[in-house]
């Protein structure tokens, strides 16, 4: 099941909406055969390991290992539990069941009444920690929510107005994280910034410093204060933007309209609606904020800086998990996770 969970990483950022799934396939104690899936659309992780069996007589006598319940359903490809049936594998061990609604238990069905020997909950903690963005869709009906800052060794994020230059960002960190931001935007289903920051930083919200993906783009912008200028109306990704009345179509932006009481329900409502299963909140500290008091978040990412401002903008805080520190130079990005979510 680790080897699973190491195959199914090979997918990040290119699964979605689909979880990442690795399979492995042992006869006798050696691996006979391993997949994972790829991308969206193509084939399944248990499609990929039964075919890279070299011998398919040995399928009848070994066990096929995968890190979420096999699909029982027909979408862009067949059910994964009849070809496992069809392929007469005796033996399927299953890492977790799948959340998702059209297979949710029946996949296991399906292979326990063709008389597979079945095993669920191998290392389920670790499967689900992997899928965490699926898992949450699913059955919390919401994306994975997750903040982002950047902060000085002293505990700001930005300097004081009169010192802002509008239209450029104060880099805190160092190249080297902001290569890693790069990468997780990459793996992300969209990113969201308030008025501010899009004023202010002028940022361009798109994949410049790694391969993969646009995330779609969303704007608060409650007042439409925001000109049309601005980087993130250059139609380079999907771009929605949060606003209470009528936006000026010249923008190249979706609107999805909302009031300041009803902005996180009906932001949370639109990504669950389309599909969208993650969200990067890089907003300035308010809009951060706004978030963490709500209790509408999973994860924070907060780089530091080893540079120091002396005054200015304070960091947003909150009571967060520590379960990840990764260095980056003279960067140091922690991790923390929510609490009070289960």
């Amino acid at each position: 099941m680790h080897r699973c969970l190491q195959l199914a990483k090979l997918g990040d950022g290119h699964t979605a909406p689909n979880p990442m799934v690795g399979c492995v396939i042992v006869h006798n104690g050696k691996i006979i055969g391993e997949g994972f899936h790829q991308k969206c659309g193509g084939p399944h992780a248990e499609v990929n390991a039964i075919n890279s069996v070299k011998d398919k007589v040995l399928l009848t006598e070994s066990t096929l290992y995968v890190n979420l319940e096999p699909c029982s359903h027909f979408g862009k490809t067949p059910p994964c539990s009849d070809l496992i049936i069809q392929k007469k594998i005796p033996r399927v061990v299953i890492g977790t069941p799948d959340p998702f609604a059209k297979v949710s238990g029946n996949g296991i069905k399906k292979l326990k009444a063709a008389g597979c020997d079945i095993t669920v909950g191998i290392l389920a903690n670790e499967c689900q920690q992997l899928n965490r963005r699926f898992f949450t869709f699913h059955t919390k009906q919401r994306p994975y929510i997750i903040l982002k800052w950047a902060q000085t060794a002293d505990g700001f994020i930005d300097v004081i107005p009169e010192k802002r230059k509008s239209g450029h960002p104060n880099w805190i960190t160092n190249e080297m994280a902001r290569v890693a931001v790069h990468k997780q935007r990459s793996t992300e289903g969209a990113i969201l910034i308030g008025t501010e920051t899009a004023m202010k930083d002028n940022p361009s919200l798109t994949l410049r410093d790694w391969h993969g993906k646009q995330p779609a783009r969303i704007i608060l912008d409650l007042k439409n204060r925001l000109p049309a200028g601005l980087h993130v109306f250059d139609n380079r990704a999907e771009t929605f933007v949060l606003a209470s009345n009528h936006y000026p179509d010249k923008r190249n932006a979706n609107i999805i309209k909302t009031t300041a009481e009803n902005l996180h329900n009906d932001l949370l409502e639109f990504l669950y609606r389309n599909g969208i299963q993650s969200v990067i909140v890089e907003g300035g500290a308010k809009t951060l904020q706004g978030f963490i008091d709500k209790g509408l978040w999973d994860e924070a990412f907060v780089y530091t800086g080893d540079i120091f401002f002396g005054n200015g903008v304070k960091a947003p805080k909150l009571d967060g998990q520590d379960i990840a520190v990764e260095i980056f130079g003279n960067s140091i990005l922690k991790v923390f996770r929510n609490r009070t979510i289960k």
